[in-house]
């Protein structure tokens, strides 16, 4: 995947696919991971309730998903 330059792509899927595992059930419920654009996470928030409460938990999850992806793959998380 390395040389091919598919390696970005995958690992971006896959953290689009451990949203779930990393933020647990309750956040997961409320909020929709829509795609990643160079580095930065889009993510859809049920309400602006939970856009404030992810603001104050974006590092922690930022940092839970690269430590999952062994990679620095995602430099900052939007919530809309």
């Amino acid at each position: 995947l390395q040389t091919s330059g598919l390696e970005k792509g995958v690992l971006q899927q896959n953290a689009l696919d451990l949203w779930p595992n990393v933020v647990g059930e309750n956040i997961s419920k409320n909020t929709s991971p829509e795609k990643i654009e160079h580095g930065i996470m889009i993510v859809r928030a049920e309400t602006p309730a939970w856009r404030q409460e992810l603001q104050f938990q974006k590092k922690n999850i930022i940092t839970n998903l690269n430590k999952k992806l062994n990679k620095k793959v995602i430099k900052d998380i939007r919530f809309i």
